[in-house]
């Protein structure tokens, strides 16, 4: 029997509009050519260690990540480097890539392919560790922060418990659903995995009640490991926010400006566990993810494992292809993700989704003047004054954004959905924090 818990404040619940939750993962096959980004996660872009003309396989090297924070990234298909240039990325802005003609599917040597499941782990911490850095894993959840990093435990700091998140509290999305479903055992290898690695005794898992198969799913599974407790969480948006799910399953509070190391906490997401499971077991770095390619639109929209590199017009091809009243493409769900400008645009390691919306359903609202209704102070779930902020923001009085905590937000979109007025308010603390951020390191300068 699992419990039932949740965050305390703010939240909201939009349409859940889960239209692929009973879709299977098919597995997209290769296009001609991939557009693999050196920059797909948070930090500096990963340096080219290849050129024009060379040769690959898949789970080559193509790019190193020598930064603290930064991410290697392999290839994800066999073939010829076509050019180490740019290309775009769902933001619209050009960013360095490896470009490879696809040839084949060949795969380097060591990658062991077979489905059968290694639950003996070998590896000590610090391999972990190490082997994670190697094979560019980051944050599958959409964050896309290099994991290794996370797993450096700085001296002082205590760590208790690693938290899973298996929420995918966004609309539409289903992608960690279907990994919940159908790759159970891998994903609780994965989370001993990650356990070791944090030298910790406990790991918990949350999923909302949306997804009672995938709990029970989890929750049998787990009972072979004692270490591993799942929880059935309300749903309530934003559940799967860390600082939201660490609250709702430890009852800890992580304070503003703070970690979850803060609270003696590491989270992570279902999809990053089993690409440890993929690495530490099966020496395989991460070249592909499930995406969830959705919309009312499409005649076969579903679940789909894509090779990283994949632009999003052949994974809404193989979901039935664009219809005339698409009106926008976005990825990542509607509360967080972002409008595409062009469908040559790469799935990347973070790309949890690829939504398309009608024209009906992508329609803005006249926007109007503040009612003072406090709908959008209800719902925030850091405790923020979102119609006071954008204000602060309209007048670019940033300082006074910096006080009234700015920087808090979680970027989860509640207060734009709830207001009747329809106001942009996320946009303009968007911006906002972007301009605190630069007066501080100004200020530090």
């Amino acid at each position: 029997m699992v419990a039932v818990k949740t965050f305390p404040m703010g939240g909201v619940h939009p349409p859940e509009n889960k239209l692929t939750a009973d879709s299977p993962i098919q597995v997209l096959d290769p296009p001609d050519e991939v557009s693999i980004l050196l920059g797909q996660h948070i930090g500096a872009p990963a340096e080219p260690v290849v050129q024009k003309g060379d040769k690959v396989k898949v789970g080559t090297l193509i790019g190193e990540g020598k930064a603290f924070i930064s991410a290697n990234v392999h290839s994800t298909v066999s073939g010829t480097v076509k050019r180490v240039d740019e290309a775009l990325d769902a933001a619209g802005f050009r960013k360095p890539a490896v470009v490879i003609a696809v040839e084949g599917d060949e795969w380097e040597d060591d990658i062991d392919r077979s489905p059968d499941l290694v639950t003996e782990i070998t590896a000590t911490p610090e391999e972990i560790i190490d082997r994670i850095k190697a094979a560019g894993i980051v944050g599958m959840g959409g964050a896309a922060f290099p994991t290794n990093v996370k797993y450096m435990v700085p001296e002082g700091k205590q760590v208790d418990t690693l938290v899973i998140n298996g929420v995918e509290c966004e609309p539409y999305l289903t992608a960690d659903h279907r990994l919940m479903l159908e790759h159970t055992d891998e994903i609780l290898v994965g989370i001993e995995v990650l356990r070791k690695a944090l030298r910790v005794d406990r790991a918990v898992v949350g999923i909302e009640l949306n997804k009672p198969d995938a709990i029970e799913a989890m929750t049998q599974g787990a009972e072979r490991f004692p270490n591993i407790e799942v929880y059935g969480l309300k749903v309530q948006y934003p559940q799967g926010a860390e600082k939201q799910l660490i609250k709702a399953i430890l009852d800890r509070e992580v304070p503003g400006g703070k970690l979850p190391l803060d609270v003696g906490c590491v989270v992570n997401n279902v999809g990053t566990a089993l690409a440890a499971y993929h690495e530490i077991q099966k020496n395989r770095p991460l070249i592909d993810r499930v995406v969830t390619v959705t919309g009312t639109s499409l005649s076969n929209r579903g679940n789909f494992l894509i090779r990283i590199g994949t632009p999003f017009a052949r994974a809404i091809e193989a979901a039935g292809g664009m219809t005339d009243d698409v009106a926008k493409v976005i990825a990542g769900g509607p509360m967080m993700g972002k409008a595409v400008p062009d469908l040559s645009v790469p799935v990347t390691k973070g790309t949890s989704g690829i939504l398309l919306l009608t024209k009906a359903e992508a329609e803005q609202r006249e926007t109007v003047p503040c009612i003072r209704c406090s709908k959008c102070v209800e719902v925030c779930p850091v405790g923020l004054e979102p119609y006071l902020l954008e204000k602060l923001a309209r007048v670019e009085y940033w300082e006074q954004s910096d006080e009234h905590d700015v920087l808090d937000c979680i970027e989860c979109g509640s207060c734009t959905y709830i207001c009747p007025s329809n106001r942009p308010l996320l946009d303009y603390i968007k911006v906002s924090k972007v301009k605190v951020h630069e007066m501080r390191r100004a200020s530090t300068s």
